[in-house]
């Protein structure tokens, strides 16, 4: 009957998200201390608290090998084409919030909106002799965002480090980036499409769909669901 809750396993995050159930009357023990990636509910033995990072949180909910977790709408967006449809987004948190952004260069004062850029994408490579090039972590989001505005010119620079450096050391021509005040790609000479915003994302609590969701089982998290309740 046990459930398998996720939690992120290092820096705001955790802190954010233990605080969270506190102050819902679920506090989340580490007893191993950092180093562990076991923990639990005080009060719940139903519940077994596991420490993943955010990324890994979203691919095994995804997968269903966890139950329910908490990790950012960004990464299960991000990890499938299908992670939207294998979950089921049971609470915002309230914290971690940023968009995921289209940003070009201050330069570009005639590119403002996303059919702006797909006339540059499409004249780029008979300028240029290349294809556009887009720097960003975010590659299932970009591919899915710049197919339904019908820009199929470009080329995906998988970036590893600073995305928002890339057009000015000349390794890409625009971004898809995380932000959430604008202020370091504004610092980097970049500005936000005015309707660049691709996905609004926060940390959620997320409830896999794949999971093996016996009757028993859905008892139990439908007890923990309203526990934490506003």
């Amino acid at each position: 009957m046990t459930l398998t809750l996720a939690v992120p396993s290092k820096g705001r995050l955790e802190e954010m998200t233990r605080d969270w159930f506190a102050q819902r009357g679920l506090t989340i023990t580490r007893p191993g201390g950092a180093r562990s990636y076991l923990g639990a509910i005080e009060g719940i033995p139903d519940i077994t608290v596991r420490f993943y990072p955010a990324s890994e949180i979203a691919r095994e909910l995804i997968r269903g090998n966890i139950d329910l977790g908490v990790t950012g709408r960004d990464l299960i967006h991000e990890t499938s084409e299908a992670g939207p449809a294998s979950v089921e987004f049971a609470r915002n948190l309230g914290f971690g919030g940023a968009d995921v952004v289209v940003a070009v260069p201050d330069a570009w004062i005639d590119v403002t909106h996303m059919h702006d850029l797909a006339d540059v994408a499409s004249d780029f490579r008979s300028r240029h002799g290349r294809w556009l090039r887009i720097a960003t972590k975010y590659i299932t989001i970009t591919r899915q965002h710049f197919a339904q505005a019908g820009i199929a010119e470009y080329r995906i620079v998988e970036s590893l480090g600073a995305t928002e450096a890339a057009p000015a050391s000349g390794v890409a021509d625009i971004v898809v980036d995380i932000t959430s005040t604008g202020s370091t790609l504004a610092a980097n000479g970049l500005r936000v499409l005015e309707d660049g915003v691709m996905l609004q994302s926060e940390a959620n609590l997320i409830v896999s769909k794949t999971a093996d969701w016996s009757k028993e089982r859905r008892a139990v998290l439908d007890t923990m669901l309203v526990r934490l309740h506003d």
